[in-house]
């Protein structure tokens, strides 16, 4: 029966000492999760990726259970006020660029009722 708790939980601390060992004695998953008594290896391995892109902080990420579906995040309010105003231009680049084409429009039509 594998060792470990089920369900247990460890500290970010902890999660980094483990990888910092396995890295330094070039310990594989299995023996690493044996050494610590970490009931999978595939736990450790999860452990290690999470090191390498994230750094040891991202230990501290709480990652368990279903994310969540609820009210989307509130973004800083300069982000906010950035988007805003970007929308806005954009809503007036959209509007002349509109107002631009019905002109050229507007004068090949009458270009082409004078050359007849």
């Amino acid at each position: 029966m594998p060792k470990g708790i089920p369900n247990k939980r460890y500290t970010p601390e902890f999660k980094k000492k483990v990888i910092e060992t396995m890295q330094e004695e070039k310990l594989g998953y299995r023996e690493t999760a044996q050494r610590f008594e970490i009931r999978s290896d595939r736990q450790v391995r999860n452990w290690e990726r999470i090191y390498l892109t994230e750094g040891p902080e991202g230990f501290a990420v709480e990652r368990r259970g279903r994310g969540s579906t609820g009210r989307p995040r509130k973004l800083p309010r300069e982000v906010e006020e950035d988007l805003l105003a970007e929308v806005q231009r954009l809503r007036a680049e959209n509007e002349y660029l509109k107002n631009l084409q019905a002109l050229v429009l507007e004068r090949e039509r009458r270009q082409g009722k004078k050359s007849r």
